[in-house]
C-alpha cells in the first residue's frame, strides 16, 4: 500500500480526500501545518506529499524547500485556481507536477497514480544500462546522473525528462510527446510544467555543452538535446 502524506490545513478537504483515495488502495496520513508538515515528509514513511501553498507556521513553498533539500521523494503542489505564479515557483523549487484548486478527487488520484507508476516501474526495472551524451552519463538502474563525472542531483520528474530527451538526442520531441511520457497526462495551451522542468534541467546541468547550447527550444515543436560529437551511446 502506497502511503500518501497530505499537507493542507484544509480539514475538510484532508478528510474528503482520505475517504475518497483509501478505497482505491492508498494509506492517507494528513499534516495541517507547515514544520509538522516538513518532518514528515522526511521522516522515510511516504511515497509521496500532496502539499498546498498556503500553510500556517511555514508555507508551501519553504516546505518544499526544506524538503528538496533533503529529499526527492514526490511532491505534488496544490495551487490557487488561476495563480500562475504559485504553479511557476513550486516548479522552480522542484515539485513533480501541481493540481489547481478546487479539484475533482478523481483528477488527483490519477496524477497522483501517475507519478507512483513511474516510479514503480523504475524500481522493479533491472535495467542496467548505461546512457551517455556528452558530458552527460545516466545510470538506468540507479537513477543516476553524472556530469563529467560528478552526480548531479535530479528529481523524479527531472530524471525522465532528461532521459527521455537523451534517447532522442538530435531529434524533436514535442511538449505533448514530453507531457505524456513523463507526467502520464496531456498537456494544456498553458501548462508550463514542462517548460519549467525544461528550465530546471538546464539550470542544473548547465546550458552549454562544447559551446553549443544543452536543451534548445524548438519554437512551436518542442525541446531537442544537442547531438554531441561522438554522439549518445548506451
Amino acid at each position: 500500500m502506497d502511503q500518501i502524506l497530505i499537507i493542507d490545513d484544509d480539514v475538510a478537504l484532508c478528510e474528503l480526500v482520505t475517504e475518497y483515495l483509501e478505497p482505491l488502495g492508498f494509506g492517507v496520513e494528513a499534516i495541517h501545518e507547515g514544520n509538522a508538515g516538513a518532518e514528515r515528509a522526511l521522516a522515510g514513511e511516504h511515497a509521496l506529499v500532496v502539499l498546498d501553498v498556503m500553510l500556517p507556521g511555514l508555507n508551501g513553498f519553504e516546505v518544499l524547500r526544506r524538503i528538496r533539500g533533503q529529499s526527492q521523494i514526490p511532491v505534488l503542489m496544490l495551487t490557487a485556481r488561476g495563480d500562475d505564479i504559485d504553479r511557476i515557483v513550486g516548479l522552480e523549487i522542484g515539485a513533480d507536477d501541481y493540481l489547481p484548486k478546487p479539484f475533482n478527487p478523481r483528477e488527483l488520484a490519477a496524477r497522483i497514480r501517475a507519478i507512483l507508476r513511474r516510479a514503480h516501474s523504475d524500481q522493479s526495472s533491472g535495467d542496467l544500462r548505461t546512457l551517455s551524451a556528452g558530458d552527460i552519463e545516466i545510470e538506468s538502474a540507479a537513477r543516476v546522473v553524472r556530469r563529467a563525472g560528478q552526480v548531479v542531483e535530479l528529481t523524479s520528474v527531472e530524471y525522465d525528462l532528461l532521459e527521455r530527451l537523451l534517447r532522442s538526442a538530435g531529434r524533436i520531441v514535442t511538449r505533448e510527446e514530453l507531457s505524456k511520457d513523463v507526467l502520464g497526462r496531456s498537456s494544456s495551451p498553458y501548462d508550463r510544467s514542462i517548460d519549467m522542468h525544461i528550465s530546471n534541467l538546464r539550470r542544473k546541468l548547465g546550458p552549454q555543452v562544447e559551446n553549443v547550447e544543452r536543451i534548445k527550444t524548438v519554437r512551436g515543436a518542442g525541446y531537442i538535446y544537442a547531438q554531441p560529437k561522438q554522439g549518445p551511446g548506451e
